[in-house]
C-alpha cells in the first residue's frame, strides 16, 4: 500500500484525501487548525454561529456533474439538506426594497437602455445554461468507474465557450453599468466582487438562474466535518494542530517535518496556500518560472468579516441584502457606500430562540492596514472601532441594531492568515479583466503535488473540489493505481 500525506484539511485537501483513500492509498492529513474546512468554516460565539465560508454551493443540484463529487466525498448528506434561496439578494435603499430573483423578475426596467441590457443579460445566461465544470477521467488513467465527456456536452456548452473571451474583457462593475438604473447596478455588484471579470458574474448568475447554488444546512463547518468523517470512516487519519514545517524529497520517498516528528511517505499533496508554500515548505524558496510569476503577478481577494448576535427576531428582513448606506464611511482607506449583509434569522440553530445572526462582508485589500495596526499595538482597538462604525451605519437600515447587539466578532485578513496560513489573508485569487491568474501545477515534481485555490482559476468551492479530484487522479496515474470513486451518476 502506497502512503500519501496531505497538507491541509480544507475542501480541496479533503477531496484529494478521500479519493486517494478510496483508491487504496494509506493517507494522513496534517491540519494546522483544530477543525477541518480551512477558509470554508463557521464558528460559535456565546451561542451564535457566524458563517464565514459558504454562501452558496455550486453543484447542489443533483444533475450537475460536480454534485457527484460532493456526494462521494461525503460533503452533502442527509444531515445537511440544501435550501435554494430566492431572491438571491435584495437591495435596500431610500426607495425601499428591490429583489434580484433567480429568474430576474421584478427588476425595474423603464428605459430602452435597460431593456436592451436585460435582454443581453438574459442571452448571456442562456449561453451558460448547460455550462459546468467537467468531472471526467484524465487521459491515461485506469478508473474503476470511467467518466467520460460526451460530445453533446461540448455542443451544449459551446455558446458559453464562444462568449467567454468577450466577458473576460470586461469587469463585473463595467457589465453592471450597462444598466441605467443605479438600483440594478448595485444589485448586480452584490453578486461578485465588482472589480473581477464579467465572466465570474455571468457564470454565478447562471447557476442561480438554472436552479443550482443552494445553501447547505449547517453551512461550511458541517459540510467540512462531513468530508472529514467520510475520510476517517475509510481508514484515513487527520492530525489536527499539526502544521507541516518542511518537505524534502529523498529518492523514492518524501519527508515531511512537523514540530514533533518526521513523517515519510511515497507522495505528498500540498493543499495549503501554494503562494505561502513556495516560500516556506522547501528549505529554499522555489525558483521555477511559475513560482516567480506567482510572486510577481498574484493579486489577492481579501475581506473584513463582522458577525453580530442580535437579541431580536429579524426574520422580516431579507436573507441576503445589499444595503445602500445613507452615510458612506471609510475603513482601512477603503470607502464603503454599500454593504452586503447576510441574515440567518431563519436558520433556527444559528442563534438562541428569538435571536438572529447577521454577518457583514467588507471587501477590499486591507492587509497592510491591519498588519501596521498589529505592529504598533492598535490592532484590537481598531477592530473595536470598526465594529462600532459598521453597526452605527447598518442601524440606518436595520434600526434594531441600535439597542439589540449582544455579541460581535471580527475577522481581518490577519485572522485568515493566522488560522489558515493564506497569503495576505486572502480567501481566493483576484481574477481581473484581461489577466491570467498565476497558478501552481498539479504535479510540481515526482511525488510532490499541489491542489487547492491557487491551482485552478481564482478560487471558490467548485475549483477546490475539482482540483482535489484532479490531483487524486494524477497521483493514481503516476503510481499506476486504479482510481476509485463510488461511480455515482452525473446526469
Amino acid at each position: 500500500m502506497k502512503k500519501v500525506i496531505v497538507i491541509g484539511a480544507g475542501i480541496s485537501g479533503l477531496t484529494a484525501a478521500v479519493y486517494a483513500r478510496r483508491s487504496g492509498f494509506e493517507a494522513v492529513v496534517l491540519e494546522k487548525a483544530g477543525s477541518p474546512g480551512g477558509v470554508s468554516t463557521n464558528w460559535v460565539r456565546k451561542g451564535y454561529t457566524f458563517e464565514g465560508g459558504v454562501h452558496w454551493l455550486i453543484g447542489a443540484r443533483e444533475d450537475i456533474p460536480l454534485h457527484a463529487v460532493w456526494k462521494e466525498t461525503g460533503a452533502l448528506q442527509e444531515n445537511n439538506p440544501v435550501y435554494f434561496k430566492d431572491p438571491i439578494y435584495t437591495l435596500v435603499d431610500d426607495k425601499g426594497q428591490m429583489p434580484l430573483h433567480r429568474d430576474l423578475k421584478e427588476l425595474e426596467i423603464t428605459s430602452l437602455r435597460d431593456k436592451l441590457a436585460l435582454a443581453s443579460l438574459r442571452f448571456h445566461l442562456a449561453c451558460f445554461r448547460h455550462f459546468h465544470s467537467p468531472v471526467t477521467d484524465m487521459v491515461g488513467l485506469k478508473s474503476r468507474y470511467p467518466r467520460g465527456f460526451h460530445p453533446m456536452e461540448f455542443v451544449r456548452m459551446l455558446p458559453a465557450v464562444i462568449i467567454t473571451p468577450f466577458l473576460l474583457m470586461e469587469s463585473a462593475s463595467g457589465y453592471a453599468r450597462r444598466f441605467k438604473n443605479p438600483r440594478i447596478r448595485n444589485l448586480l455588484k452584490a453578486v461578485v466582487d465588482p472589480d473581477i471579470n464579467a465572466l465570474s458574474l455571468i457564470y454565478t448568475l447562471s447557476t442561480f438562474n438554472t436552479g443550482d447554488s443552494g445553501y447547505p444546512k449547517g453551512g461550511s463547518l458541517l459540510m467540512a466535518q462531513n468530508m472529514a468523517d467520510c475520510f476517517t470512516s475509510l481508514g484515513g487519519e487527520i492530525r489536527y494542530r499539526t502544521p507541516a514545517l518542511s518537505i524534502v524529497r529523498e529518492g523514492d520517498t518524501v519527508r515531511v517535518q512537523t514540530a514533533s516528528e518526521t513523517l515519510r511517505a511515497d507522495a505528498v499533496i500540498i493543499s495549503m496556500d501554494a503562494r505561502k508554500a513556495i516560500d516556506k515548505l522547501f528549505g529554499e524558496p522555489l525558483q521555477e518560472r511559475w513560482a516567480q510569476r506567482m510572486r510577481k503577478n498574484l493579486k489577492t481577494t481579501q475581506c473584513m468579516f463582522i458577525g453580530m448576535g442580535i437579541k431580536a427576531d429579524l426574520s422580516a428582513y431579507p436573507r441576503s441584502m445589499q444595503l445602500v448606506l445613507p452615510r458612506p464611511f471609510t475603513v482601512a482607506g477603503i470607502n464603503y457606500k454599500t454593504l452586503i449583509v447576510n441574515n440567518y434569522a431563519k436558520e433556527s440553530d444559528y442563534a438562541p430562540k428569538g435571536c438572529t445572526v447577521l454577518t457583514c462582508l467588507l471587501h477590499g485589500n486591507s492587509y497592510d492596514y491591519w498588519a501596521a495596526a498589529k505592529a504598533d499595538g492598535s490592532y484590537g482597538d481598531k477592530k473595536e472601532e470598526t465594529i462600532a462604525l459598521v453597526i452605527d451605519h447598518l442601524s440606518d437600515r436595520i434600526p434594531e441594531l441600535k439597542t439589540s447587539v449582544e455579541v460581535t466578532d471580527m475577522a481581518t485578513p490577519l485572522t485568515y492568515e493566522r488560522y489558515c496560513d493564506t497569503y495576505q489573508g486572502s480567501y481566493m485569487s483576484h481574477w481581473e479583466p484581461l489577466t491570467r491568474v498565476p497558478h501552481a501545477p498539479i504535479r510540481y515534481a515526482p511525488r510532490i503535488y499541489f491542489t487547492g485555490q491557487r491551482v485552478n482559476f481564482s478560487g471558490g468551492l467548485p475549483p477546490a473540489a475539482v482540483t482535489g479530484y484532479r490531483t487524486a487522479q494524477t497521483l493514481c496515474r503516476d503510481f499506476g493505481v486504479e482510481f476509485v470513486s463510488q461511480g455515482l451518476p452525473q446526469f
